[in-house]
């Protein structure tokens, strides 16, 4: 009786490792970019500590920033229950300065969103329609430009009246030829594209196309330059409060306490020079995390 031999035929399992296709995640790579870019983070870590900071203010000190203490004014750095000094009034420095960072920085940010906004819809519509719309919304942009950004804050602020909601109006306005500009350019180059083209075929309307396959394409050049729009906005609208345009008298904000502290910067210097710091350092932080997202967010930087 013959018997059919057992034959084993082998297999080989191959290893997943070996033919698995990795495909990175766009998101994922460029917060890997960004993460390699040590000054980049080092920015984004003092951006969040000063935001906590301000947001921990009536956890980190008991004193009222706005309340007067005449027998305690002019206390130099490092004095007993006054870490950073006090002001002319006798107002408590660091507390002063955790209260006017929330203002300083809401102002910037929420100017910047206002600013974009607006910059983003017109320059949408724009490029996208071209014709009269086209022409009619940047002849309106290039006269917002052909001004000087401060003295056309000023003027739009001479109009409204002195205020710190006046003052972020008016730095917002000033702030949207900037984004319509670049969205504007980016459509124009998005418009033309096939798969763009694909869509107008298979009867997509306007706004799909607009906000769900030119707009995501566009946010990258956008992300960027509100990074760095913040900046400017926290600076200009510093100013306008140290002109008496903005913010006003006794409210703690980084611009009133620079304002404040002008006559004072011999006897006192720090009632000045803290604020300014505070602004250098915000400021600072942004554009290192501005120049970081830039080039995190370059598709010519890959590699």
């Amino acid at each position: 009786m013959q018997t059919e031999p057992n034959v084993k035929i082998d297999q080989p399992e191959a290893a997943a490792e070996d033919f698995e296709v990795i495909q990175a995640d766009p998101k994922q790579e460029i917060w890997r970019r960004l993460k390699k870019d040590k000054i980049a983070v080092a920015g984004g870590c003092i951006l969040v500590v000063v935001i906590l900071l301000s947001l921990a203010a009536p956890y980190l000190t008991s004193y009222n920033p706005n309340v007067v203490n005449m027998a305690d004014r002019l206390l130099p750095l490092g004095s007993p229950g006054h870490i950073l000094g006090t002001d002319h009034l006798g107002r408590d420095m660091l507390t002063r300065l955790l209260y006017g960072g929330r203002i300083s920085v809401a102002i910037g940010f929420t100017a910047v969103a206002i600013a974009m906004f607006f910059g983003i819809l017109i320059g949408l519509l724009a490029g996208y329609y071209k014709g009269f719309f086209d022409i009619l919304a940047m002849r309106f942009i290039d006269i917002l430009m052909a001004f000087p950004y401060v003295l056309l804050a000023i003027a739009i602020i001479a109009a409204l009246g002195p205020g710190l909601l006046n003052a972020m109006i008016a730095i917002s306005i000033v702030g949207i030829p900037y984004y319509a500009r670049i969205v504007r350019g980016t459509v124009l180059s998005l418009r033309e594209q096939e798969y763009i083209e694909a869509q107008k075929a298979l009867g997509a309307s306007d706004l799909r196309i607009l906000f769900k396959h030119i707009l995501p394409n566009a946010l990258s050049p956008i992300i960027v330059a509100a990074t760095l729009d913040v900046g400017w906005m926290i600076i200009a609208a510093s100013g306008m409060s140290f002109l008496g345009l903005g913010a006003q008298p006794p409210m703690a904000e980084w611009g009133v306490m620079l304002s404040d502290g002008k006559d004072f910067l011999r006897v006192a210097p720090h009632i000045s020079l803290l604020p300014g710091m505070a602004i250098f350092m915000v400021v600072l932080s942004l554009n290192l995390l501005g120049d970081g997202l830039r080039d995190a967010l370059d598709p010519r930087l890959k590699q």
